[in-house]
């Protein structure tokens, strides 16, 4: 097979490290009865360890150059119906026509950069969830998610509000080729569900994490007088104190349940 070079235009950086490999598939505790999807799988270096368990593997690749190379290098798992290999981009096919359940498979994906955050929206907003979201991610992105200076931010918030993200381990520069600029990081979502809006509006919650990050040097209680106006009723001192949040708090300084007191306080 001719050697596949990775195009800097679909931020292509393909994983070499095993270590790193065998992690993310611990990390998704992945068996024979797992879906597992699996977004740019490149030259088929996470795929080949993803088939090794017995899982059922679906691939979406942009590049129209790896479908033919993938088809082949699996040509036993493809012609088993083990790999779908399917030419596509992740952001635009209905999950649904590609015959995923909500909650009833894993993503596990070595993902172009550029396109984390849109991942996180599709996979997580959307009314078709994974059981897990395993994914490489910048290291100071994984880093801000699990809030690893104890400081919140609307991204740790964001991912937090559907499920437990947990920063399985470092994977340097040194372990992609080509080698990218900055390290990565092995992210693992668990338990991934809507159980927390079950008794607050998803668009509300959103609105008002928003609003609470809208300027980060202003106390929270300053960046939500206009959220506040909006939904009426009591004042914002009289709600932080029913919340038991200090009015000098900043929203960096709010846990997850404390946006979902201060909203219903709010209503």
């Amino acid at each position: 097979m001719e050697k596949i070079y990775a195009k800097k235009s679909l931020g292509q950086n393909f994983l070499k490290s095993k270590k790193a490999l065998s992690a993310m598939i611990e990390a998704g505790k992945v068996t024979s009865d797992d879906v597992t999807l699996e977004i740019g799988p490149g030259t088929g270096a996470l795929t080949e360890k993803l088939l090794e368990t017995g899982a059922k593997v679906i691939a979406i690749e942009k590049d129209d150059r790896l479908i033919e190379f993938l088809e082949e290098k699996f040509k036993n798992e493809t012609n088993t119906g083990q790999l779908k290999v399917i030419n596509g981009d992740i952001l635009e096919i209905d999950l649904k026509s590609i015959g995923l359940k909500n909650n009833n498979f894993k993503l596990i994906a070595n993902i172009p950069y550029y396109i984390t955050g849109l991942i996180f929206r599709k996979f997580l907003s959307e009314n078709i969830q994974p059981e897990k979201i395993v994914i490489l991610v910048q290291k100071e992105i994984a880093d801000r998610i699990v809030a690893r200076d104890g400081k919140e931010s609307l991204l740790s918030l964001s991912v937090k509000s559907y499920g437990k993200p947990i920063k399985i381990m470092k994977v340097g520069k040194e372990n992609f080729s080509p080698k990218p600029k900055v390290d990565s990081a092995i992210l693992l979502v668990d338990d991934i569900s809507k159980k927390f809006f079950e008794n607050i509006r998803e668009e509300s919650f959103f609105e008002i994490i928003k609003a609470g990050f809208a300027h980060k040097r202003k106390v929270l209680i300053s960046n939500l007088k206009d959220f506040s106006k909006k939904m009426g009723g009591k004042t914002l001192a009289e709600v932080f104190f029913a919340s038991k949040i200090p009015e000098k708090s900043r929203a960096e300084d709010l846990k997850l349940e404390d946006w979902k007191t201060l909203l219903k306080n709010l209503a």
